[in-house]
């Protein structure tokens, strides 16, 4: 996605030297990406929006019937047709109210998908040993997510990871951003470090910076 970065190029830097840091003393792998929006929801609130139309009309034709109204069909095809498009047309050009009406449960299914979308494209999982793991925040959805391959899941309680989730979520809330990837690195650092520390040869499989989407 184009457009303004949303991290300026002073916290990118504290960024990938937070990772840099944190990976000195792991054999493990940190890859961090932040999204604006994980989707742009134009075809979910369409639904909803045809949907509830669709329910208007029939309550309008029901009480219509039930107090004697005439209402001329064409007329109400026409009328039904007329909110359809309005609908579309404020759905189109004001993208906060397409994810005002999705239901939290469409919006933290697409940026669950987002993240695991990026953990493979970001070959995070290709690590030798297995233990890279993703930060991954979704402003639009305010979700958050920590997802690790599987040598490190295997010896890290969800809990541990839930901590990391935490700072995340907690800092981007108060539109700290780039201070809770540098907090949430620093933790999942130690994590790491505790279960896999740092071998003679510390190789750097993945990039240290932070991708914006």
């Amino acid at each position: 996605m184009q457009g303004k970065k949303l991290i300026s190029p002073q916290d990118h830097k504290r960024i990938t030297a937070a990772i840099r840091r944190a990976e000195e003393g792991t054999s493990g792998e940190i890859y961090a990406v932040l999204a604006r929006s994980s989707d742009d929801y134009f075809f979910a609130a369409g639904f909803i929006a045809t949907c509830g139309i669709l329910i208007a009309a029939v309550l309008v034709a029901f009480l219509a019937h039930w107090y004697w109204f005439d209402i001329r069909l064409p007329v109400f095809g026409l009328a039904i047709l007329a909110a359809f498009v309005a609908a579309m047309l404020v759905l189109w050009f004001f993208p906060a109210i397409r994810i005002a009406i999705v239901p939290h449960r469409i919006r933290y299914k697409r940026a669950h998908l987002n993240a695991v979308q990026q953990f493979l494209a970001r070959n995070v999982h290709k690590t030798v040993n297995r233990t890279g793991i993703l930060l991954f925040v979704s402003l639009a959805e305010h979700y958050a997510e920590v997802i690790a391959d599987a040598g490190i899941n295997q010896h890290v309680k969800q809990e541990e990871w839930n901590t990391i989730v935490g700072t995340l979520t907690q800092h981007a809330s108060r539109r700290e951003v780039a201070e809770g990837f540098v907090v949430a690195i620093d933790q999942a650092g130690t994590l790491l470090a505790r279960h896999f520390p740092a071998g003679s040869e510390n190789l750097n499989e993945l990039d240290d910076h932070l991708i914006e989407l």
